[in-house]
């Protein structure tokens, strides 16, 4: 059975805003550089409030930049 996991696009979303650094985003979403830095590298999932404040942040929806890819269930 394959794990599941939230993807993300923030590298994409940051670099799209004019090259955003990893510590500004940081702190315009209230969080360390390191978090944001664990995100990227998928090693981290975020609060469902810091991933809607990382969604504020780019003036985007959650569902924008934040992918959940569940569990296959075989029946």
């Amino acid at each position: 059975m394959a794990k599941a996991e939230i993807r993300n696009k923030i590298r994409r979303y940051r670099f799209d805003a004019g090259e955003m650094t990893q510590e500004e985003l940081a702190n315009r979403a209230g969080c360390t550089r390191q978090t944001i830095i664990l995100m990227e590298q998928s090693r981290y999932v975020p609060s469902l409030a810091l991933a809607f404040r990382i969604a504020g942040v780019f003036k985007a929806g959650i569902e924008d930049i934040f992918e959940y890819v569940g569990e296959e269930h075989e029946v």
